[in-house]
């Protein structure tokens, strides 16, 4: 992989962990953190023959609120980096097809047809997808990857990509409202109407309860108290249940 495209197609290193990437942060710490007035006409999404056949794909595979969530997180991650860290750099295009595909692996198709925790089932799908239709190996190796930890939300230590944390901070914020307060509310009202949750929080916590039903050893366990079993509570769900940041436009 040559240095250009490590920058390129998102790889550059940043701490994973969100509050030592905010820790005396100059916009984003502190008690009233910037907002840029965005709304989401300011994002435009990105075109290409990849995208329109992932899309495609995506369309036909995920339900509606899957797919509008997708959306939002685009449109939320990029307005973090505009505003939060704007020396970031890497194609808009690789990161889109990260949110695009970062769920693909809780559709009918694929969650319950693998034991494999639906990230990583997930990832290998979008990395072939993207592959079949001629996209550059790196770019589908950083699609992967970012879709792989997108759910790593509790490890402390180390990096992770630049795609990777943005898509990492851009779901948590649509799931559960973490770091809403870094973004506009007028960016949310105007996502929301572009992109509907229509019900988003309690369709996904009904996901969660699915997979961890379905397979108890899954990643999203990681949420869970040690040695979780069915008919224990998912703290995972009830945390997406009580997003009171979205609860007003779902």
């Amino acid at each position: 992989m040559s240095k250009d495209n490590v920058v390129f197609y998102g790889f550059t290193p940043v701490p994973r962990d969100p509050d030592v990437l905010f820790k005396d942060h100059p916009t984003a710490s502190g008690p009233n953190p910037k907002q840029d007035l965005f709304t989401v006409g300011d994002f435009p999404l990105p075109d290409s023959p990849v995208v329109q056949e992932v899309k495609a794909f995506v369309k036909k595979e995920l339900d509606e609120q899957t797919y509008n969530h997708s959306h939002r997180v685009y449109v939320y991650g990029a307005a973090l980096v505009k505003t939060h860290f704007p020396s970031w750099t890497y194609d808009g295009e690789t990161y889109y097809l990260a949110c695009l595909l970062h769920d693909i692996g809780t559709a009918e198709r694929f969650l319950a047809s693998t034991k494999m925790s639906f990230e990583f089932k997930g990832a290998i799908v979008a990395r072939d997808l993207i592959l079949q239709l001629g996209g550059a190996e790196d770019q589908a190796d950083s699609v992967c990857d970012a879709i792989i930890r997108h759910q790593d939300i509790f490890v402390k230590g180390g990096n992770i990509t630049m795609v990777g944390q943005t898509l990492q901070l851009a779901t948590i914020l649509d799931n559960v409202g973490l770091r809403a307060d870094l973004i506009h509310p007028r960016l949310i009202e105007t996502t929301v109407a572009a992109y509907p949750r229509k019900g988003w929080s309690e369709h996904f916590a009904r996901v969660i309860e699915k997979e961890l039903a379905l397979k108890p050893w899954c990643h999203t366990s990681t949420f869970e108290q040690p040695g979780w079993k069915q008919g224990v509570q998912s703290n995972f769900a009830t945390d997406v249940r009580g997003n009171e940041v979205m609860r007003p436009f779902d």
